[in-house]
């Protein structure tokens, strides 16, 4: 009887292990936003090119407005090789990328767009390179021999290029493309360095690497940058702002934060904002001066808001109605916070006896800090769908 039972035992526990497939060794991460129709030609081509390689691919979808997420979940449905990552109130091609990868147990993980401009062929020749030890991380780049920017006009290689010079006062590396969003990384590599990432715009590549405490070792891969198929760019000025922020959260972000950097240039603008309409209400519609200041006031707020809510806090912006309660938050505490620049700069110089310069730098110093901490708190207080 015994032995009955510890062979059905046995045969049970074949079965479980028969029913066992091992993790994939390759996951492909393919952030997608309103590119439905790329989504299945870019698992056709995976297809053809990982012939024989043991591999999944995420798409990380930012809660599309096309159904991107639906057809991914209908392959998904036929082919367990899919997967997908449904994002909701969270934006970003660089933490897409993060959650991504960090969602899969694949010890290679790559990074493509999911526009098909990045060419899938050179796939297996990044995989043969890292799983020979030869490298931690294999680059695609348009800018070594061989490689090539495709239909871009002279403009856009302009603005790549400098992108790509400003990138070298955070790198620690000398990549022909540290732009490049075509990689291949080993997840041992990947793990060192995660929780030194920023997180910050669409260059998870130059995060990487400016977030390695000792070289990554890495080689680059010629290719040529083919022309998009579906879907428009996502590079804009927004994108712009936020490659600025990268690289100044790399090199000045652990000594200030690279939030509250943001919202001080914007607050710079709303200073410029208010004498603009200051002038106009005085000199132009010949209003007295308290209600001209008032009315100016209104109006920079309004602007620093408005910009704020845009850029610095575009992760967690806010529409509707919470954008007409995020106004009021913001009003008032930018008023306590401009009572408190009066009030400390006053007491310095009046009862202090510090000059006029060092007293108004203290007070709008002491203003920004209380604007920053607690409009961050009460009304950006946390992540909303862009």
């Amino acid at each position: 009887m015994s032995a009955d039972i510890s062979a059905a035992g046995q045969d049970r526990q074949a079965c479980f292990e028969a029913r066992i497939a091992p993790a994939p060794e390759l996951v492909v991460v393919v952030p997608v936003f309103n590119e439905r129709e790329n989504v299945t030609k870019v698992v056709e081509a995976l297809d053809q090119v990982l012939s024989g390689v043991s591999w999944e691919v995420i798409f990380v979808d930012d809660d599309s407005e096309d159904g991107t997420a639906a057809v991914v979940r209908e392959l998904a449905s036929r082919d367990s090789r899919v997967r997908l990552l449904h994002r909701v109130g969270r934006r970003g091609l660089s933490s897409a990328c993060i959650e991504g990868i960090m969602a899969s147990t694949a010890p290679y993980c790559a990074v493509m767009d999911g526009d098909l401009q990045h060419d899938p062929r050179l796939l297996p020749e990044m995989l043969e390179i890292l799983s020979k030890g030869e490298s931690e991380i294999v680059i695609g780049s348009r800018y070594m021999q061989g490689g090539g920017t495709g239909d871009w006009d002279s403009r856009r290689v302009g603005i790549s290029r400098l992108a790509s010079g400003m990138s070298r006062l955070v790198l620690h590396a000398s990549l022909t493309d540290p732009m490049s969003g075509f990689f291949m990384v080993t997840r041992e590599a990947f793990l060192e360095r995660v929780h030194r990432l920023s997180g910050i715009g669409f260059k998870i590549l130059l995060d990487l690497f400016a977030s390695s405490e000792k070289p990554l070792e890495y080689r680059e891969l010629p290719y040529e940058f083919r022309s998009r198929q579906a879907g428009k760019s996502k590079l804009d000025s927004r994108a712009g702002w936020e490659y600025f922020m990268l690289l100044a959260d790399k090199l000045i972000g652990h000594v200030v934060p690279v939030r509250f950097i943001a919202f001080s240039l914007v607050g710079g603008v709303g200073v410029g904002v208010h004498m603009a309409v200051l002038w106009v209400l005085l000199d132009g519609l010949k209003m007295d001066f308290p209600l001209a200041q008032t009315g100016a006031t209104l109006v920079a707020m309004v602007g620093n808001f408005t910009i704020n809510n845009l850029l610095t806090y575009r992760d967690r912006r806010l529409r509707g109605l919470a954008w007409w309660k995020g106004l009021f938050s913001f009003t008032v505490a930018c008023s306590v916070g401009a009572l408190a620049n009066i009030g400390i700069a006053s007491y310095l110089y009046v009862q202090q006896g510090v000059g006029w310069v060092l007293s108004a730098v203290a007070g709008i110093l002491l203003g920004a800090v209380w604007n920053y901490a607690v409009t961050s708190v009460y009304t950006w207080n946390k992540p909303r769908a862009d």
